[in-house]
């Protein structure tokens, strides 16, 4: 099904690529988004949906001195985020605090905690365990993925591990949220994983231009692809050398791909198209009767791609679920416009 967006917008002030669902913050729906300006003074908003849902209110608006490239919040406390930047001519990371009462202070300054300064080449993503609290996270550059500890006390970072990834180049990843010591990295032309106790690849999935990667959080074993021609493919890790679905994906890029954090049959993926879609797959579920009960109809079944929100003037980058409440989620164009929608229209009304 097409149609425009019904959603609430927001709009950044310059252009844009990430954004992040605030999982820690359990008392409202809340998303962390960044600004890639080159020469103005870049910005990172704190965004949170009205209790009456009708609207976007700016939470806080905090100066950030380079291009955010990457941004994730952190799984555990609400004002702790970490950003991937950009100088003009050079990549670092950092981790950052949110100021205790930001919202009285008219200009408030971020803390920076630590920053990420160990990696050898250009970083390109940091992936904190999806969730509970776990002081480690991964950052993943060109050629090497590095496990971190954590201090907050001392506000320090320090490097536990790290090793090189060979002679391909790396782009991105995802941590596997049933096995803390298991992560994807997405290459040039692969998917490696590997084991964080040994730091060695333990299997790869080969198949080129993959732009990103996401675990099913409900099932253990599945994993979503999005892929520059093939659109999405749904893998089981047990046999990785067949997708066992395909879902045609986009008219251009298919940039990301995101599994919803409580109905593992909900995929939204994003592209260079303009597009956000919701699909509806069972191949990610072995649990048949729900998959029976959570469309309104059946019929739909037949068709995995519930729908196509098309109201959008520039590539979408960034794409995140809610997770307080799943049925909702942000997008990010790269014209700095923030859509939340909610999917509840398609789901079964009980």
């Amino acid at each position: 099904m097409q149609g425009g967006s019904s959603g609430i917008g927001y709009g950044l002030k310059y252009q844009a690529r990430c954004i992040s669902d605030v999982k820690a913050d359990t008392d409202h729906t809340s998303f962390i988004t960044g600004t890639l300006s080159l020469k103005e003074e870049n910005e990172v908003h704190l965004i949170r949906l009205s209790s009456d849902g009708t609207e976007l209110v700016c939470e806080g608006l905090f100066s950030h001195p380079n291009e955010i490239w990457d941004l994730s919040s952190c799984p555990f406390d609400q004002r702790i985020f970490s950003t991937v930047y950009s100088t003009g001519e050079s990549y670092g990371a950092a981790i950052w605090q949110i100021p205790e009462l930001y919202g009285e202070l008219n200009s408030p300054q971020l803390e920076k905690i630590t920053t990420l300064d160990s990696h050898v080449g250009k970083i390109k993503s940091i992936i904190w365990w999806p969730s509970g609290r776990h002081d480690k996270l991964i950052s993943i550059d060109e050629q090497y993925i590095s496990l971190w500890s954590l201090d907050f006390s001392k506000k320090a970072a320090q490097v536990q591990s790290q090793e090189s990834a060979g002679l391909v180049a790396q782009s991105g990843g995802a941590w596997d949220p049933h096995d803390m010591n298991a992560v994807a990295v997405t290459c040039e032309s692969s998917i490696q994983f590997w084991d964080l106790r040994t730091m060695k690849k333990t299997n790869s999935i080969e198949h080129a231009h993959v732009r990103n990667v996401d675990y099913n959080p409900k099932k253990t074993h599945i994993l979503m692809t999005a892929e520059d021609e093939s659109g999405i493919r749904i893998w089981d890790l047990r046999k990785p050398k067949v997708p066992i679905q395909e879902l045609a994906g986009h008219t251009h890029w298919t940039w990301a791909v995101r599994c919803n954090p409580e109905y593992d049959e909900l995929i939204l993926s994003s592209g260079t198209d303009s597009t956000v879609n919701l699909w509806f797959t069972s191949a990610s579920s072995n649990n048949e009767s729900m998959s029976e009960s959570l469309v309104e109809s059946p019929t739909r079944r037949s068709d995995p791609l519930l729908h196509s929100y098309s109201d959008y003037e520039d590539s979408i980058y960034g794409l995140a679920w809610s997770s307080r409440e799943p049925w909702i989620f942000a997008s990010l164009s790269y014209d700095g416009r923030v859509v939340v929608e909610s999917v509840k229209p398609f789901l079964s009304r009980k």
